[in-house]
């Protein structure tokens, strides 16, 4: 995932400075390493962060993002959302990534857990079905989509009978994200937080919490803390972008999936948008502004 990008001028120093940072071979892991060892939570959160930073500072070289533009990040992209928001240095965001991925691997593997993907359905109906059968909305993503977790058997369950007029698909995931599941997790990533000097943001800052701008680095940070046992709200997040007055959007890599939710959910008010997939994107860009 990290190769094309290690080609940029100053990449591939840039993703070593994060590595020495984090205690992790970011390079290596993310041009080398198999399917299985990059799937691994632990390698996974920091991968991305580090992934969607190194594409962020391209991008401001491609075609600058203007200085008030909101910034939102989900999940773990919270955490890139707030190195672009100055809230926290790029580097404290890698390692971040790299404490919270290895605790949550830790914290997945005390029981069995999973996660599956709930598509259509009326949204509150959804909940309220989930929460009859032990199992939590970890992620409302809008645009009709929203991520089941909870025991690996009430996972199987729901898979096998699902809600009728919904289709259900198991993730392959290590184990109940953003729920209760994950205490463990939360309590060593304060411990680490605690450590850290957060800076008031320096943009409009959303929150998966509830959609609204953050404008306190502390209470961003607290929150990036207690949201790995507390449900992602993408659906309010994409609603807060639109009071915001957003219309058009730049997906840092690895990206594609949120684009397609900001499509489906904001249709007709975003009416631009852009998944910088690879490097090929941010030359695009160069093309468009030279013109």
């Amino acid at each position: 995932m990290l190769t094309p990008w290690l080609e940029l001028d100053g990449a591939r120093a840039r993703v070593a400075e994060w590595s020495a940072h984090a205690g992790l071979d970011l390079l290596r892991l993310g041009t080398e390493a198999g399917a299985e060892e990059i799937q691994d939570t632990a390698v996974a959160q920091p991968l991305i962060v580090a992934l969607s930073l190194l594409s962020f500072e391209h991008l401001q070289q491609a075609a600058p993002v203007a200085a008030d533009a909101p910034v939102a990040g989900h999940s773990v992209g919270e955490l890139a959302a707030a190195a672009i928001a100055g809230v926290l240095s790029s580097a404290d965001a890698v390692a971040l990534a790299a404490v919270r991925g290895a605790e949550m691997a830790k914290a997945c593997a005390l029981e069995p857990t999973s996660m599956a993907a709930v598509m259509l359905g009326d949204p509150e109906q959804v909940v309220a079905w989930l929460e009859e059968r032990g199992l939590a909305a970890a992620n409302r993503n809008g645009a009709g989509q929203i991520v089941a977790s909870g025991s690996a058997e009430a996972i199987e369950r729901i898979v096998a009978e699902p809600l009728e007029g919904t289709k259900i698909r198991a993730l392959k995931v290590a184990g109940a994200f953003h729920t209760p599941y994950m205490a463990p997790a939360e309590a060593t990533l304060r411990e680490h937080a605690a450590g850290l000097t957060p800076a008031d943001p320096v943009r409009p800052l959303l929150s998966n919490a509830d959609g609204k701008v953050v404008t306190s680095g502390a209470e961003y940070l607290d929150r990036l803390v207690a949201q790995v046992t507390r449900p992602v709200r993408w659906d309010l997040t994409m609603d807060g972008l639109a009071r915001l007055g957003v219309t058009s959007t730049f997906e840092l890599a690895p990206a594609g999936t949120l684009t397609g939710l900001v499509k489906r959910q904001l249709k007709g008010v975003v009416t631009t948008t852009i998944a910088l997939k690879t490097p090929a994107e941010l030359a695009n860009l160069r093309e468009e502004d030279a013109q």
